[in-house]
């Protein structure tokens, strides 16, 4: 009877065990599935890419990169230093390029730096841009509501075809050099008068450039463009159209250690030595 009974417990102690066993296995079986939240519509969810190879953001215009007419922004560059070097305004180049905000511009965007069709640049006298924030140098009023008639188109790009004249009556404090000194630095007295070099019209009026104070910068024509830095007053606004020997600012030492100014002449945005275009004193 013991071998008996040993063996029914046993029976009993595995039916009870297998009972147990099944319930666990009913139970995970009508559990509710787990949401797989990246499926829709029965399909399957796409498998994470490798961050490794998903495809680089490429910065604004980059398939222009290398074209004739546009320019890859580098490190330090703003809107202001490429007009300077490209011999353009700057408020050109950002409608051109159709910049949404012309204060943000990213190292390996691509800028139009030309006009987006050949024969529709605009004549140095036109104005189709809005007027300019004001300068940080005190602006006089007065001198643009005084301004004189908008100075005619200039015509054709030879150096031969602008009378220049200098811009101060200033001695020469440093010369040309490619290098060190794009431009003239001609010495004065705080106050002096700055007057145009030839006709233009007026593309830059601020203290935007580091390097060069209050800065006026005038586009004569589709090749020159002039740079007059270190102001302390500036007497003129953005699309004013001037005319030769108009004074259009007065000298200072903004951002330099003497009152003097600095004058560049800019071949389709190379400097270029000013006395080689000036007349002789």
């Amino acid at each position: 009877m013991s071998g008996l009974s040993g063996r029914k417990s046993v029976a009993v102690a595995l039916a009870l065990v297998a009972a147990l066993l099944g319930g666990c296995s009913s139970k995970m079986l009508n559990h509710a599935p787990v949401e797989d939240r990246g499926t829709a519509g029965g399909k399957a969810a796409p498998v994470a890419m490798d961050p490794t190879t998903q495809a680089v953001k490429q910065p604004p215009g980059f398939e222009n990169a290398g074209k004739p007419g546009y320019y890859t922004v580098k490190p330090g560059d703003t809107l202001i230093r490429i007009g300077l070097e490209t011999g353009q305004s700057s408020k050109d180049i950002a409608r051109w390029s159709s910049l949404e905000n012309p204060n943000k511009i990213e190292v390996g965007q691509v800028l139009r730096v030309v006009p987006p069709a050949a024969g529709t640049a605009r004549p140095v006298a036109a104005v189709t841009t809005t007027p300019a924030t004001p300068a940080s140098a005190p602006v006089a009023d007065k001198a643009a509501s005084s301004a004189p008639a908008p100075a005619p188109a200039a015509t054709g790009s030879g150096e031969d075809e602008i009378a220049w004249i200098w811009p101060t009556n200033g001695a020469v404090l440093a010369g040309f050099d490619e290098v060190k000194n794009k431009g003239l630095d001609i010495g004065g007295a705080a106050g002096d008068p700055v007057v145009a070099a030839a006709d233009g019209r007026v593309v830059y009026v601020g203290a935007g450039l580091r390097g060069y104070g209050n800065l006026i910068i005038l586009k004569h024509n589709n090749t020159y463009l002039t740079a007059y830095a270190h102001n302390q007053t500036l007497l003129i606004k953005e699309d004013q159209s001037v005319r030769k020997g108009q004074k259009i600012a007065e000298m200072g030492n903004s951002d330099a250690d003497r009152v003097k100014l600095h004058f560049e002449v800019r071949r389709q945005g190379k400097p270029v030595d000013p006395a080689k275009y000036l007349p002789a004193r």
